[in-house]
């Protein structure tokens, strides 16, 4: 593969990387709320998050064009900064935020819920505040979920193709990614790159299912 070959590859891992930075920092604290909430309410906002997990990419992807669109409030704002949010390495990254932000908020809550209430209780009981608890007694016990979370919401990021689509388009050197990559040279008959990028894809997705396996093995030790 050439230089230009490489920027479909280089592209998806940086993507991946910052869509899972930006998907810590929002999820974790929905996580952590829902978490410790009750009522329906929890459900329904939970419902509402994982609605990207459900809808087809091309209605996610509707949808997104629709709300950062140049005829959105949102879309004129940033066009307003010079920073434009469609067709740009921009858009590519808020479709993969959006698209595997559900899997590490589901992953995490779950590994937080898990965590022991006698645990919890006793942090209160010693006059820990709630911050408190989630840095000192929830993080140390439930990381290995949560760092699980991290490494499905970066594989979901990384292999995402309908929205990145339709909110950033396939613009050699800009905004495509290996997915895009794969089904473009698979369209002009380049058997030897598109077979190239599966194969990386392909070997990424087994360490990352085998890195979860190992994760989850040692939760489940860790709770016996």
């Amino acid at each position: 593969m050439d230089n230009m070959d490489l920027f479909p590859l280089m592209l998806s891992f940086q993507v991946a990387f910052i869509a899972s930075i930006i998907g810590l920092i929002i999820g974790l604290p929905i996580a952590w709320l829902l978490g410790k909430s009750k009522g329906r309410w929890v459900e329904v906002v939970d419902s509402l998050l994982t609605l990207p997990m459900i809808l087809p990419p091309t209605v996610l992807g509707y949808y997104l064009l629709v709300l950062l669109g140049r005829n959105s409030v949102i879309g004129q704002f940033f066009e307003s900064l010079g920073l434009p949010l469609i067709f740009t390495i921009r858009g590519v990254i808020i479709a993969a935020t959006v698209v595997s932000i559900p899997y590490f908020i589901k992953t995490a809550r779950t590994a937080i819920e898990g965590v022991s209430k006698d645990l919890l209780d006793v942090a209160r009981v010693l006059g820990r505040n709630e911050v408190e608890i989630f840095f000192h007694v929830i993080l140390p016990n439930a990381w290995r979920g949560i760092t699980a979370g991290i490494v499905l919401m970066f594989a979901r990021a990384l292999g995402d193709f309908g929205t990145t689509l339709m909110v950033a388009g396939s613009i050699p050197g800009v905004t495509m990614t290996m997915p895009i990559a794969i089904y473009n040279a698979m369209l002009a008959g380049e058997q030897g790159k598109a077979n190239t990028l599966v194969l990386i894809m392909t070997i990424t997705a087994f360490i990352v299912l085998i890195a979860i396996n190992l994760l989850n093995r040692k939760v489940w030790s860790d709770q016996r």
